[in-house]
């Protein structure tokens, strides 16, 4: 998939992109971004392991942060929180979250991850690890073929969006409540085309 005419998908995208498809379009191609209080909270929980300096010998490991992903195979690029490497060679990412466990989400993102990884390494990668800021656990994620192929799905859906450049219509459900993008997105206007009408017509007899 080497081709440099196709969209590169960033790692990052996954996690917007299972959430919401059209918070993804506005971040990932129209370039919009604005924190709340759980982005804020992530960005602080990250500080750690956003600095490559802090890489060090752990346990008989050595744990490797803020290593940068690619794959030409797969067309991604990012990076990974941590990356831990033992002594007989084995290699396991682990994607750190600030908040609890929702749904399939992170697992995608370290699959995809661990995929970079393999390739980069020409290696062979079993499984990877979730650490949970708010139970403070670090969970084990089986890199079964099911999950590399939904992995695999999720990645081409992104580059299809980034490639057509079409924003989704908003979903205007529970999730908008704590979507940070919110007043970009205007869910309760831009749901369907009717809304729009009312909207504007709203607006255009002030």
């Amino acid at each position: 998939m080497g081709d440099p005419e196709i969209a590169v998908v960033p790692i990052s995208a996954i996690e917007h992109f299972e959430y919401c498809p059209r918070q993804c379009a506005l971040i990932h191609i129209d370039g919009i971004w604005a924190d709340n209080p759980y982005t804020v909270r992530g960005a602080r929980a990250h500080r750690r392991t956003d600095d490559p300096t802090k890489s060090r010998k752990e346990r008989s490991k050595q744990v490797l942060r803020a290593v940068p992903l690619w794959s030409e195979q797969y067309g991604l690029s990012g990076r990974a929180d941590v990356v831990e490497v033992s002594d007989d060679g084995a290699v396991l990412p682990v994607e750190h979250k600030s908040g609890v466990r929702h749904g399939i989400t992170a697992d995608l993102q370290v699959c995809a991850q661990a995929i970079c990884l393999e390739e980069m390494l020409d290696t062979s990668i079993s499984e990877a690890a979730i650490w949970y800021g708010g139970p403070r656990r670090r969970f084990r994620v089986d890199l079964t073929p099911e999950l590399r192929r939904r992995t695999v799905h999720t990645i081409e859906e992104i580059r299809q969006q980034l490639v057509e450049g079409v924003l989704p219509h908003a979903p205007n459900d529970s999730r908008c409540s704590n979507c940070q993008l919110r007043h970009h997105c205007l869910p309760e206007t831009s749901a369907n085309a009717a809304d729009v009408a009312v909207y504007l017509h709203q607006v255009l007899s002030v």
